[in-house]
């Protein structure tokens, strides 16, 4: 189990009820209003399921670091990826975690007020009370001091951070953590892929804001390195 898995043992809230799926490479961890486990394992298969079909009938769906062809025969977590990910200039994978997180909490949306889907650190929650993020950056003195406080609202969050430093993703830069919080997590993954790509040293930070800015949806950003931190947006630093 990854390292960062470890903030798990800390991480949940007391009203909701929380329980992992796992399946294959996917590891959720989920916080719902109502038990809602044996539901989310089957819709975990269904997306799994989809999406390894496609990859063996497409294999370059895996591969392909660049925006891939749209395909109007592929099922609907394929079509988005594939949307956001051209978008974005990346691969359709770097959308991937958020993409079955977001999923997940859309079909769930009906039957649980609140909900909190976590894929491998990328998220997608509905709140109806103030919650804190904890954000993880490896060795940086600000791993795990600094939080994001949420606001309830209606609508749900996508929050996905990207790490050069941290699991088993793929990162050309080298920031510690690249948090994108906005409406959607399969967006916001691959656009914390996009701009943890290009952080390379702390001056860099910068312009990675000034670029994930430009993008419809976003909220805020939050970019670490060592010891450098830029955030802009909407967003409610604490610490902890």
């Amino acid at each position: 189990m990854y390292e960062e898995r470890t903030y798990r043992r800390v991480s949940k809230p007391c009203d909701l009820v929380c329980y992992e799926v796992v399946h294959k490479e996917t590891d959720l961890f989920c916080c719902t209003s109502v038990g809602l486990k044996a539901f989310i394992e089957g819709k975990c298969f269904f997306y799994r399921n989809q999406l390894e079909a496609y990859a063996r009938e497409r294999p370059e769906f895996l591969e392909s670091l660049r925006p891939f062809q749209p395909d109007p025969f592929a099922p609907k977590i394929v079509k988005e990826m594939v949307e956001a990910s051209a978008a974005l200039g990346v691969g359709p994978m770097a959308c991937v975690a958020g993409a079955v997180a977001e999923f997940i909490g859309r079909d769930i949306g009906l039957r649980s007020d609140e909900y909190i889907i976590e894929n491998g650190g990328d998220i997608f929650l509905r709140t109806r009370r103030e919650r804190k993020v904890l954000v993880y950056a490896k060795d940086s003195p600000y791993s795990e001091r600094i939080g994001l406080k949420l606001k309830p609202r209606e609508a749900p969050y996508g929050i996905c951070t990207s790490s050069a430093t941290v699991g088993p993703s793929l990162s050309f830069g080298r920031a510690d953590a690249v948090c994108v919080i906005g409406q959607s997590s399969l967006f916001a993954d691959g656009l914390a892929t996009r701009l943890g790509n290009i952080v390379h040293k702390e001056d860099d930070i910068a312009a990675a804001l000034e670029e994930g800015s430009t993008f419809p949806g976003v909220t805020a950003l939050v970019i670490i390195l060592g010891k450098k931190l830029g955030a802009w947006g909407d967003v409610d630093l604490i610490t902890v």
